[in-house]
């Protein structure tokens, strides 16, 4: 990293009254959340298999267990990152966090503007009725039910009509945030944003990966993330592979 992308960077986010930050699986890994898919990820098949809405359905068990084992982190901290941007929040300097991570750090961490744009693995709801269930109560249904993933308070004339899913956008599915009005609130805060700051993921998962697409011309976009993005080369963009929570310490540290 050139000491005059850091000096940059410093400058860009001290006058910065408006970020926008975008974050992916890479900020998680330093609370000791295994990514998708790096080569020390979790996946032995393709996620785009194990994570689908056509395999939830045909293996609605064997897909809770894969996902309570591995997605599921209620024990996990917050790292420096997520403490960093909490406290940017609170001084003004971020606006919003849209997270492609079902984790809730950023919350734990103290973030109040998270659009969850996956979802959560928090909670789980009946495909039917609409009824919510929390994960621990899921987990409680699996050791003792056989069809835990059935709702129990409403009935269809196809079970899997009631079948509660997990809060998360699989692939294949949508969630709260895909509708056009939900677009349209995100791209309007990445419009008004004086700078994008991109942490821990590599932008190659649409639609997440069009965002940056939307900030308006001369606005910077800073990316911390140990692979490469599509945008690296772009203008006006500032790219430095290394620790994001690292990185976010020392850059805090040099504001005035």
């Amino acid at each position: 990293m050139s000491s005059n992308t850091i000096e940059t960077c410093i400058k860009r986010l001290e006058n910065a009254k408006n970020m926008v930050v975008l974050t992916g699986a890479g900020i998680s890994t330093e609370s000791g959340i295994k990514d998708f898919r790096s080569r020390t990820g979790i996946y032995k098949l393709a996620p785009e298999y194990i994570l689908s809405l056509d395999y939830f359905y045909k293996q609605p068990k064997e897909f809770y267990q894969f996902a309570i084992e591995n997605l599921y982190h209620p024990d996990a901290i917050p790292n420096e990152g997520h403490q960093i941007l909490a406290k940017w929040e609170k001084e003004g300097k971020v606006t919003s966090i849209i997270t492609q991570n079902i984790d809730g750090l950023h919350q734990k961490a103290g973030s109040e503007n998270v659009i969850e744009f996956h979802g959560t693995i928090k909670t789980a709801t009946c495909l039917n009725c609409g009824k919510s269930y929390s994960t621990s109560e899921m987990i409680n249904r699996l050791k003792t039910m056989d069809d835990f993933y059935i709702c129990n308070h409403c009935k269809t004339k196809r079970e899997e009509d009631h079948f509660i899913k997990p809060d998360v956008v699989l692939f294949g599915d949508t969630g709260e945030w895909f509708s056009m009005e939900g677009f349209n609130h995100i791209l309007n805060q990445i419009r008004q944003a004086d700078c994008l700051l991109v942490l821990g993921t590599s932008l190659k998962v649409t639609p997440f990966s069009t965002f940056p697409q939307y900030k308006n011309t001369g606005v910077p976009l800073i990316i911390i993330n140990k692979g490469d993005t599509p945008y690296d080369h772009a203008p006006n963009t500032f790219v430095m592979q290394e620790s994001i929570g690292e990185t976010l310490s020392m850059i805090d540290g040099k504001f005035n």
